[in-house]
This record gives C-alpha cells, sequence and structure tokens, in this order.
C-alpha cells in the first residue's frame, strides 16, 4: 500500500470524511494533527502549495488536495492505482 499521510483539526468534517474514504478502502495512513500547533501547520502549508485548510492528503508524498479532491479520485477510479505499492 502506498505511503498516505493526512493533515487533519478534530473538528473537520471533511477531515472525518477523508479519513472514512481511506478507512473503507483499507488504507493505513499517518494522521498528522495540526490543531494547536502552528508549527506542523506552517509545513502542511509549505507542501501543499500555500493552501491552509484541512484535510491536505498527501500520497507518496505527492499532494492530492483535500477531501473533495480524494473523493473525485475515488469516483473517476483513479485513486486505487495511486494506493497500489510504486
Amino acid at each position: 500500500m502506498a505511503d498516505v499521510e493526512i493533515y487533519t483539526t478534530p473538528f473537520c468534517p471533511y477531515c472525518w470524511r477523508a479519513k472514512r474514504l481511506l478507512d473503507k478502502k483499507g488504507v493505513a495512513y499517518r494522521e498528522i494533527n495540526v490543531w494547536g500547533a502552528p508549527d506542523l501547520r506552517q509545513a502542511m502549508t509549505e507542501r501543499a502549495g500555500g493552501r491552509r485548510t484541512v484535510p491536505q492528503i498527501f500520497i507518496e508524498g505527492t499532494g492530492i488536495g483535500g477531501s473533495d479532491d480524494l473523493a473525485e479520485l475515488d469516483r473517476s477510479g483513479r485513486l486505487d492505482a495511486m494506493l497500489e505499492p510504486a
């Protein structure tokens, strides 16, 4: 399975939605909680090309965007291929 990281906050419904989709697919991911952690949020923002909203999702180090982007990748059938081991 691919390396997946997701930057979240505890009260974000979009974060819950993204994690639910990944869980449904059986994807192991590393969750990085940026709530009250300005250094982690800054690192996320830099990695995400200036995006400050959560979730920010990275697959194999490549930013794919947020929850809506993840859902669109799944709907289009491209997510499964991205989650295959390299």
